[in-house]
C-alpha cells in the first residue's frame, strides 16, 4: 500500500505562481505513474497532468504551458509547479499512483490517491 501525502496548497492571487508536493511512503520510480488531478466544487475529478516512470509527460488543454509535471525519485516525491494561476484553476488537488500512464490518467484506474490539498485563486 503506497501512501500519498500531498503539500503546498494555499491561497494565491490570480496570476500568481504555487508549487505542490506529493511524498510518497516508498518508492514509485520504477513501479509507477504518478499524476495529479483536481476537483472543484460540483465537478467531477479531473486529470491535470500525469509522469511515467520514463519521464513521458501528458497534461490537460487547459493548463498546457502553465503548470509542469516532475518527479524526484531519489526523494520520492512529485511536484507539481503551477505559474500564471487562474481562478478556474482553484480545486482540491490530488496527487495519484497508477501502472502506467494508461491507469494513472483515469479517475477509475487509478491505485493509490493523496488525500487532496486546496489550491484557491482569488481574481
Amino acid at each position: 500500500q503506497v501512501q500519498l501525502v500531498e503539500s503546498g496548497g494555499g491561497l494565491v492571487q490570480a496570476g500568481g505562481s504555487l508549487r505542490l508536493s506529493c511524498a510518497a511512503s516508498e518508492s514509485t520510480d520504477s513501479t509507477y505513474a504518478m499524476g495529479w488531478f483536481r476537483q472543484a466544487p460540483g465537478k467531477q475529478r479531473a486529470l491535470v497532468a500525469a509522469i511515467t516512470s520514463g519521464d513521458s509527460t501528458t497534461y490537460a488543454d487547459s493548463v498546457k504551458g502553465r503548470f509542469t509535471i516532475s518527479r524526484d525519485n531519489a526523494k520520492n516525491t512529485l511536484y507539481l509547479q503551477m505559474n500564471s494561476l487562474k481562478p478556474e484553476d482553484t480545486a482540491v488537488y490530488y496527487c495519484a499512483a497508477g501502472r502506467n500512464m494508461i491507469s494513472v490518467s483515469t479517475t477509475s484506474l487509478v491505485h493509490y490517491w493523496g488525500q487532496g490539498t486546496q489550491v484557491t485563486v482569488s481574481s
